[in-house]
């Protein structure tokens, strides 16, 4: 294994719940009276994409707004909560990240979201885990397309100069192990606290805490 991709910044913090809570802020910042509860939640999670998900769910509805205004409010009301919360990292992350570097390993953060929403997280997170312990950031400012658009993962292989038989992506999401797919990278499955009852048979596995030998596991030495 020659690289690790973490797929989103909810591979590294689960942020699902920060999330669902400034989307519900926001819709009601925007004068609509819409509240995602949890299970409806889970459900327009299988698909990427928050300002998407408004533009559905508006259409659903039978009304009309400015999605792309709603997602904005939402990732600010986002990013202020990370500022404000004791975030921790996810279970293994900050063991594999360290024991990926030590042997390495390239490690890569590989994502469609804002460079200010990856920023937000990795200050919440530091100093256990930086942007220095990445050799690559990709963020939506650097693709044509989101996920489950390939894009994000062709540009980081090219960038790596990696081969994709030699790399393991770690998702979180439908959409993010479907990117990884079409890649043609094998994708272990990290889901998070809103994606856990999703079916992730599409991923080469499905892991609740990583763990650096059980991920090279997944990659057989060439």
């Amino acid at each position: 294994m020659t690289a690790i991709l973490f797929g989103s910044i909810g591979t590294l913090a689960d942020t699902s719940e920060l999330q669902r809570q400034a989307f519900n802020d926001a819709f009601a910042a925007h004068g609509l009276d819409w509240q995602w509860g949890r299970d409806e939640y889970l459900a327009l999670l299988e698909k990427s994409g928050g300002s998407n998900r408004v533009t559905e769910y508006a259409a659903a509805q039978g009304q009309e707004v400015d999605a792309d205004a709603v997602h904005e409010t939402k990732s600010e009301l986002f990013q202020k909560s990370l500022a404000e919360t004791q975030l921790a990292a996810r279970p293994g992350v900050v063991d594999t990240i360290q024991q990926a570097r030590s042997k390495g390993v390239q490690v890569a953060l590989v994502t469609t979201t804002t460079p200010e929403n990856v920023s937000a997280l990795l200050t919440a997170l530091s100093p256990n885990v930086r942007v220095d312990d990445f050799d690559l950031v990709v963020d939506l400012t650097q693709v044509a397309a989101s996920k489950p658009d390939k894009a994000a993962y062709d540009f980081a292989i090219d960038r790596l100069g990696v081969g994709v038989e030699d790399c393991l992506a770690i998702e979180d999401n439908l959409g993010g192990v479907e990117a990884a797919v079409s890649a043609g990278i094998q994708c272990v499955a990290f889901p998070n606290e809103n994606t856990a009852r999703h079916d992730f048979g599409a991923a080469d596995g499905t892991v609740d805490r990583l763990s650096f030998s059980q991920l090279a596991a997944y990659v057989p030495s060439s």
